[in-house]
């Protein structure tokens, strides 16, 4: 166990509403972050003392936000977060952790496989190139990865139309919701809001940038890079693309 690890603080009250069933398993991970995690260089040190406020809850309570028996990806998932704990606490969702680094996606590989989350499928690779490869989901999740205008440009192309990007943002949220809407636009967003989660969970509250797509999810680029994957899928089924008498 690392020095890291004997920080870990004991779970608050919330936990056991938030992750009901799964709260030994919620336990096992925040016990697996403060260890393994710090080992590998997937979170710091410093955050092992709040790792249920400003990490676990923090992430599950996005579940505020998403329908039920839904399809996720959580884009660049790094150490599972906000994809881990929104599993635990919504069995119901069937979620997608893509992560582009090996040492992660083997962390969450043996975390998924350590807890038995059925319900989360691990993928390693960068969204770019996910486009037309993965299936099209529901909703987008994200935490910490990149400025709005670059993670919708990653995110809303896996979206299905009308699907959602909901993803965990800071005190400049607003901001950067008025910065990016042109770039938004563009790639196909019709609507983006900010709204406040984890009331009587978190405090402060969790902030979500909330971003919804029309018919052309991530515009006409995702569109013609989605096209060009089927026809690519399309031709190795038929043997190249000959023509078959």
């Amino acid at each position: 166990m690392t020095e890291a690890a004997a920080e870990l603080p004991a779970p608050p009250e919330q936990a056991r509403t938030v992750f009901g069933d799964r709260y030994a398993d919620a336990l096992r991970y925040a016990e697996l972050l403060a260890d393994a995690g710090v080992r590998r260089g997937l979170i710091g040190p410093r955050e092992v003392p709040r790792l249920w406020e400003r990490h676990l809850l923090n992430c599950a309570v996005i579940s505020e936000v998403i329908d039920e028996d839904v399809s996720v990806c959580d884009v660049g998932s790094g150490a599972g977060l906000p994809g881990i704990p929104l599993a635990l606490a919504r069995p119901d969702l069937r979620i997608t952790l893509l992560e582009p680094l090996l040492r992660r996606t083997t962390f969450l590989e043996e975390v998924v496989k350590l807890l038995g989350v059925g319900n989360v499928t691990v993928v390693r690779g960068r969204a770019e190139e996910m486009i037309g490869k993965l299936p099209p989901v529901d909703v987008v999740t994200a935490r910490a990865v990149a400025p709005l205008d670059r993670l919708a440009g990653w995110g809303l192309p896996l979206l299905r139309p009308h699907g959602e990007m909901a993803v965990l943002k800071g005190d400049t949220a607003e901001q950067e919701v008025k910065a990016s809407r042109a770039a938004l636009s563009r790639l196909g967003a019709v609507e983006a809001t900010v709204v406040q989660v984890g009331e009587g969970i978190v405090d402060p509250l969790s902030t979500v940038v909330r971003v919804l797509v029309g018919e052309s999810p991530g515009g006409v680029r995702a569109a013609t890079r989605r096209a060009k994957a089927a026809r690519a899928s399309r031709n190795q089924r038929g043997g190249g693309g000959r023509r078959r008498r």
